[in-house]
């Protein structure tokens, strides 16, 4: 999970005006204290070759991802005489958090805390992590990042260049640094003084209140975000950060075009809310006074639906390596209803919200091996979670069917985060009296099964579409596509000729899968045409790409592609509180025929009646005439 927050890791501000240190650039002895209150002097390390300075926040998802990489540099490099040495000059972070970190992210190497900034302003180091290179005259030889594997938005499986380790092997050989400088990608250092400033905006009277409105639902303790902003202290260290990621719209995030659709779960700042933040920063940050903060919002602390009737778990924790790209994993669960089930209201809590990415609640019939089934209403699927998605929760009288002896089966894409993790998520379900639910919701499928992007190839659209077989009521809207997707958009073409944007993403960010819960309930007239369409870019141009020059077809894996449009629907005028009328009968009839036990049934009955047609004919044939 740490590599979908990476998007809230750049800042701007003090920290951005500060001057790296030049190439060449000889750096004089310093002290500092180590995570345990041990002084420490750059001079200890008189003895190595070369020095890699590299400065960390305890916080920082990129500095979280790396500590496994530095252990792992440390361990080839030291015996050649290179020393790695970890520094933390975050204001907001203390040595107890030092501790925790090297804990956590079992840190083999020394970190040092530099408490007033100064070892930070002597490097002009601006972010974590941010790599200083220094030779054996202790001069500047290579500055940035680690290597190119992690960056904002972007986790690749493996480094397509090891900058830091190969600025090693050549100092180490006697050559020069062949690129001696890159642009390190992480979180800005936390340099802001904390002096009584004062100024129109403040903490406790504008920013905390768009703080519990606007982010306070992930940026609590224990929840998915890595750092809580609930308190001046918790806050003011990410301001400039906060304020950079707010006025370029990464945050809070939200994919959808502003100019089409009404939703219920729409995150977006105002203009004039992302100004409060530009404001509050410019002012250096005034705390004002604490009276005039709103009263902290209630956050339920179990399920945000009402008491599950039904709770359903993993079998088995699932382990997460400590980083790589993991695939996909199918987990099994049986809930054990012996009797058609409606389901009104479901919530996904991942065990573990760290390491899951997202999860997607898929329905399975008896007998049958899909890992994804597609119906006579639609693809079985019941629901999917996300970071800052909302739980289903359908309106009055509507509900979704989980047919007897079906079972679930949990989707979860699982994301390293530099440490070995576990997980064992879960699924609370509330269920609905039979006799109060009037419309059957379903989710539909719209896919490319042909889906093929040729290496280099950008500006790929692709467009599926679905005819209304009635007046319905369409829920919501659930786009899907990888690491190539770019942008996606629905459309209505209705009968009488008009047209419709329903939704429109312009910027396709796969780190964030968003589902759009429409405000009210649209009414689609029998005869609409849902139009689904997408962008894809496999070219270098796409920095999210893992590989530019492979041939992406469809399949389950990050790496593979998919054109997945999701909807959710009703039929407008459907009433199962009424007797059946012969379409529905019918509806529910194909249901069963999904399932590969009442198939065989049907098709060996049908069988046995033909046959034994057959058989009475031919006897009829060969009985004896009244005048033989």
């Amino acid at each position: 999970m740490q590599a979908l927050w990476l998007a809230m890791c750049l800042g701007i501000g003090q920290s951005s005006q500060t001057t790296p240190a030049p190439l060449g650039t000889v750096i004089r002895d310093f002290t500092l204290r180590d995570h345990r209150g041990a002084e420490r002097h750059l001079s200890d390390w008189r003895e190595q070759k070369l020095v890699a300075i590299v400065f960390l926040g305890v916080d920082c998802p990129l500095a979280r991802l790396y500590a496994g990489r530095l252990n792992e540099l440390q361990a080839e490099f030291a015996p050649r005489g290179v020393a790695i040495v970890g520094i933390n000059s975050n204001q907001h972070d203390s040595l107890s958090d030092l501790r925790r970190y090297v804990q956590q992210q079992q840190v083999k190497f020394p970190l040092l805390k530099d408490s007033n900034n100064a070892v930070a302003d002597l490097f002009g180091a601006t972010r974590t992590p941010e790599v200083f290179l220094l030779d054996q005259e202790r001069k500047v030889r290579y500055r940035g990042r680690i290597d190119d594997q992690h960056s904002v938005g972007i986790q690749r499986a493996k480094p397509e260049r090891r900058d830091l380790a190969l600025a090693m092997e050549e100092l180490l050989a006697g050559k020069p640094v062949r690129v001696a400088e890159t642009t390190p990608s992480g979180c800005y250092i936390d340099r802001l003084e904390r002096q009584d400033s004062h100024g129109p905006v403040t903490y406790h009277r504008e920013i905390a209140p768009l703080l519990q409105k606007h982010c306070q639902v992930c940026h609590r303790p224990n929840q998915v975000a890595p750092f809580p902003l609930t308190t001046f202290e918790e806050t003011i260290g990410w301001a400039e950060t906060i304020e950079e990621v707010v006025r370029q719209r990464r945050m809070p995030p939200w994919g959808a075009n502003p100019a089409h659709g009404h939703f219920a779960n729409d995150t977006r700042l105002s203009d004039q809310e992302r100004h409060l933040f530009k404001e509050w920063v410019t002012a250096g940050c005034p705390r004002g006074r604490p009276e005039e903060e709103p009263p902290p919002p209630h956050f339920p602390e179990g399920w945000s639906i009402p008491g599950p009737d039904r709770v359903l778990t993993m079998p088995q924790p699932f382990t997460v390596p400590a980083e790589g790209i993991l695939d996909y994993q199918f987990i099994e669960v049986d809930p054990g209803f012996i009797e058609d089930t409606w389901i009104r209201a479901a919530e996904v809590r991942p065990g573990n919200r760290s390491v899951v990415h997202h999860c997607t609640i898929y329905l399975k019939p008896p007998g049958s091996t899909a890992l994804r089934t597609q119906g006579a209403l639609g693809n079985y699927c019941l629901l999917a979670w996300a970071p800052g998605t909302l739980p289903m929760n359908l309106p009055e009288g509507m509900a979704k069917l989980v047919p007897a002896g079906w079972k679930l089966v949990f989707v979860v894409h699982y994301v390293a985060t530099g440490s070995v993790q576990t997980d064992q998520t879960s699924v609370g379900l509330v269920l609905a009296e039979r006799s109060k639910v009037r419309r059957e919701v379903a989710t539909f499928l719209l896919e490319d099964l042909d889906l093929r992007l040729a290496p280099h190839q950008a500006n790929v659209r692709v467009e599926k579409a679905w005819v209304a077989p009635a007046d319905v009521l369409l829920l919501s809207l659930f786009p899907h596509m990888h690491y190539r997707g770019r942008s996606f958009r629905y459309e209505a073409h209705y009968p009488d000729g008009r047209s419709e944007i329903l939704l429109d993403v312009p910027r396709y960010d796969f780190n964030w899968q968003s589902s759009y819960v429409l405000a009210e309930p649209k009414r689609l007239p029998r005869g609409t045409r849902l139009v689904a369409s997408a962008l894809y870019d496999n070219s270098r141009a796409n920095r999210a790409n893992p590989d530019p020059t492979v041939e992406v077809r469809i399949g389950p894996q990050s790496t593979d592609e998919m054109f997945n449009a999701y909807f959710d629907w009703a039929l407008a005028d459907q009433d199962l509180t009424q007797p059946l009328s012969l379409g529905e009968f019918a509806q529910r009839f194909a249901r069963k025929l999904t399932q590969p036990v009442v198939l065989g049934t049907f098709l060996l009955a049908g069988g046995v009646i033909i046959y034994g047609r057959r058989l009475r004919r031919q006897t009829r044939g060969n009985l004896p005439t009244a005048s033989g």
